[in-house]
């Protein structure tokens, strides 16, 4: 009888031991918005060294960090100046973009310089026109109106808006406009930050080709 119950004892040991660790594993299996236990954080994170992200407390992430050495949330890079992770780039070097095109380093007050720039954009091409038309009609239209007058809505309100046909502009360059788009010039704000250098390049061929014609 003795030995009876001592195998009955050890049996429901072995199947509570055995639904405990059912539960267990049951519970880290990811479900809804649940993901999961991780087991070994090191093959889900990345340990390389991320431009964009700067933690610098070694002790970050420590509680779940399985090797030693910092935290598993520590990204910074001790080996350059202040621990960045991104290096600084050689000296006088300059950011181009995809088209090649230098940053514009002219101020406000250098709109006679500006009007010296030629444009980057070949000439002979109705697509730049066209698609100067569609910028024009999208960002211009509302204050130059649609054929340049300084007749939009917002002039309505807000008179003084430069006629675009007057006599006035009508020598202009594309650099010309082109830095006023870029850095604005007395009722208009500067669309330099809304317009990339090539939309506006367009936008200065379709006034100088079509509206200005």
């Amino acid at each position: 009888m003795n030995k009876l119950k001592r195998t009955i004892r050890r049996f429901l040991i072995s199947l509570s031991a055995f639904a405990l660790v059912a539960y267990g594993l049951s519970s880290c299996a990811a479900k809804g918005d649940y993901p999961g236990t991780e087991y070994a954080p090191q093959m889900y994170h990345s340990v390389p060294y991320e431009g964009l992200s700067q933690i610098q407390d070694k002790d970050a992430g420590n509680l779940i960090t399985s090797i030693d050495g910092p935290g598993e949330f520590y990204t910074s890079n001790p080996h350059n100046p202040n621990e960045m992770n991104m290096r600084e780039p050689v000296p006088n070097t300059v950011p181009r973009n995809k088209n090649g095109y230098l940053p514009y380093r002219l101020a406000m007050e250098d709109l006679g310089f500006g009007a010296e720039i030629n444009s980057p954009l070949p000439t002979g091409n109705p697509q730049i026109v066209a698609h100067g038309k569609l910028l024009y009609d999208r960002f211009c239209e509302h204050c130059h109106g649609p054929k340049g007058g300084g007749d939009g809505l917002v002039a309505e309100k807000y008179p003084g808006v430069a006629n675009l046909t007057g006599l006035a502009y009508g020598e202009i360059t594309e650099g010309h406009i082109f830095h006023v788009i870029t850095m604005g010039k007395g009722l208009m704000g500067a669309h330099g930050s809304q317009l990339s250098p090539e939309e506006r390049w367009k936008i200065a061929r379709y006034i100088k080709e079509v509206i200005q014609k």
